[in-house]
């Protein structure tokens, strides 16, 4: 039986901006192995990732798995990838490895010229596509990112996800206190000098899991320990305000963090630490 990779996604753009459904997506992708009689491997799932990075946890742990599955199967291509190259890039490596790629709502044989061709410029489309959401969220969120500073509106997000630690009740982000213990665990454990290795084996070890139910990593690890959420800011860009959530430590000891983090890059221009404002902070 041909045992196929399913992947969906969505951004925090087109969720703010489309109302792309990653439940919805699994749901069409399963039915249209179910016709093909296609066995499902896994489904993969980047949910808020950007299709014009390739540095997604799922698309990568995917592409690792590639011995295990024979066709890739997504919903429309703009799902794998919003960059021609990436894409192209892609397609080579399934190719060396002798996989599939399928996209569910788009019929077109990649095995002549003329199929290459449109798929080509069916990437170039989605690509532009992606540009131009970019520029208009941009604008948009940078407005309301002033906005916020200079009339502060309680605990409210700037239309992303909340993070792990906190939810949205009502429009404004609330603390879940399981999770923002975790938070200060990992501080706390990083400022004692253990590595974002080994803080995540011993997460792991205790079984606790990501709010997605997923492993630890040193990459969402180093998400939390460079959110200044967890500090009582929300930051965008240059701009950087106060949030009234309970927030699981004060600036000080966040900036410890970012100062001990920056030491250990190796790349010289990351070395400059964003620090947060300390003075009249009270948490």
């Amino acid at each position: 039986m041909v045992l196929a990779a399913l992947y969906a996604r969505v951004s925090t753009e087109e969720q703010a901006i489309e109302g792309y459904s990653i439940d919805a997506q699994k749901d069409l992708l399963s039915n249209y192995c179910v016709a093909q009689d296609y066995g499902i491997f896994k489904i993969y799932v980047d949910d808020g990732f950007s299709g014009r990075s390739d540095k997604r946890p799922a698309y990568r742990e995917m592409m690792a798995e590639m011995d295990e599955w024979d066709v890739m199967v997504v919903l429309k291509m703009d799902r794998i990838h919003r960059n021609s190259r990436n894409f192209m890039n892609m397609m080579d490596e399934l190719g060396r490895h002798g996989k599939q790629f399928i996209s569910a709502t788009e019929n077109l044989d990649t095995t002549n010229a003329m199929g290459k061709f449109v798929m080509s410029m069916i990437q170039s489309i989605a690509q532009l596509e992606s540009e131009q959401i970019g520029e208009r969220t941009y604008v948009g969120m940078r407005e309301k990112a002033e906005t916020m500073r200079n009339t502060p509106q309680g605990s409210r997000t700037l239309g992303f996800n909340p993070p792990y630690g906190y939810l949205l009740d009502g429009g404004l982000m609330t603390a879940v206190p399981e999770e923002l213990r975790v938070v200060r665990e990992v501080f706390d454990e990083y400022l004692a000098g253990n590595s974002l290795a080994k803080i995540a084996e011993s997460l792991n070890r205790s079984g606790l899991r990501t709010r997605r139910g997923n492993r630890w990593t040193v990459y969402n690890l180093s998400t939390i320990l460079h959110n200044p959420v967890y500090a009582g800011y929300l930051r965008w860009e240059d701009l950087t305000f106060r949030h009234y959530a309970e927030a699981p430590l004060d600036p000080v000891t966040f900036n410890r963090v970012q100062t001990m983090a920056a030491a250990k890059e190796r790349n010289p221009s990351k070395r400059s630490p964003r620090l947060l404002p300390e003075e009249d902070f009270e948490l």
